[in-house]
């Protein structure tokens, strides 16, 4: 299924299951069905396999539909932990060694930061840019995996059993705000975690470390990969993550960045007042954002 988080003609924020252009409410769908589900995608998740049981078939009975160019997306859920993962890709190491100051040595373990719930921001909603804060406001496309079932020292071959499903988070970086090597101001201020459109369930991606993922700024490709090309793929994060972390419901992983990123360019390009960023991971779909100055 795709699930996202939607408003119509001033509404509320409201639960819809998208079926190719179109968009099924479901809790008007479990309404008219007389049955009770969750109205929002952050519970619908906690209720576990039942309720999507019972999600997928109201989305399949359903008589109606809103087309989905008359609803505005939102940011699918607001997470309770989003755990960021650096240098998760080889040839970003190697940039990142040349224009961030960071280790050429690829790591042998995933490097872990936070972002805060605060961060997050939903399809077509402004990247905030504040000149007084930052100069250097970058880019990162990167799948992200939605957690199901809560998971703590949760052994590598048991992870996928923990994963929901999956979307896209564009990492947005102040580059010039790390502090003593310290990334969470650099990378959470408000709108720094743009996320959607949708969160993809695990059972309609066959493969998530063989997905294509690119990003463009004014429709110029800056970023162009694969999920293959991971350093630590996705059982592994989880497996590390939830040695000493419980992953709950609703947390998102945010898997890291392939190369492309502005400021491993020659010269170095950052994200200015009305640029528009498009993230692009396959089978999941676009999230585009645009740039403001927030001053």
């Amino acid at each position: 299924m795709r699930l996202i988080t939607y408003t119509h003609q001033g509404s509320t924020p409201r639960l819809g299951a998208q079926h190719g252009e179109g968009v099924v409410d479901l809790a008007a769908a479990a309404a008219a069905a007389g049955v009770e589900l969750p109205a929002d995608l952050i519970s619908l998740i906690r209720s576990g396999d039942q309720a999507m049981a019972l999600a997928r078939e109201l989305a399949a009975q359903a008589e109606t539909a809103l087309p989905l160019a008359e609803v505005t997306l939102q940011a699918p859920l607001r997470p309770g932990k989003i755990i960021g993962v650096g240098l998760n890709y080889v040839e970003h190491v190697e940039e990142s060694s040349r224009s961030l100051d960071t280790a050429s040595e690829l790591p042998d373990r995933p490097v872990l930061f936070g972002k805060p719930a605060t961060a997050v921001t939903g399809p077509g909603q402004p990247i905030l840019h504040n000149g007084d804060l930052t100069r250097q406001l970058d880019w990162e496309c990167e799948l992200a995996v939605v957690i199901g079932r809560p998971a703590f020292r949760v052994a590598e071959q048991d992870a996928w059993a923990h994963v929901f499903g999956y979307s896209i988070m564009n990492d947005i970086s102040a580059r010039d705000q790390r502090r003593a090597g310290q990334w969470f101001f650099s990378k959470g201020m408000d709108s720094y975690a743009p996320f959607g459109p949708a969160v993809v369930t695990a059972d309609e991606i066959p493969d998530p470390q063989q997905l294509d993922l690119s990003l463009r700024v004014n429709g110029e490709t800056k970023q162009k990969s694969n999920t293959r090309h991971m350093l630590f793929a996705i059982p592994r994060l989880i497996a590390d993550i939830s040695s000493g972390m419980t992953l709950e419901p609703g947390d998102v992983i945010s898997t890291g960045s392939p190369s492309g990123v502005g400021a491993g360019m020659t010269p170095p390009q950052f994200l200015c007042p009305g640029d528009l960023v498009e993230a692009t991971v396959q089978l999941i779909g676009t999230l585009a954002n645009p740039v403001v100055d927030a001053r």
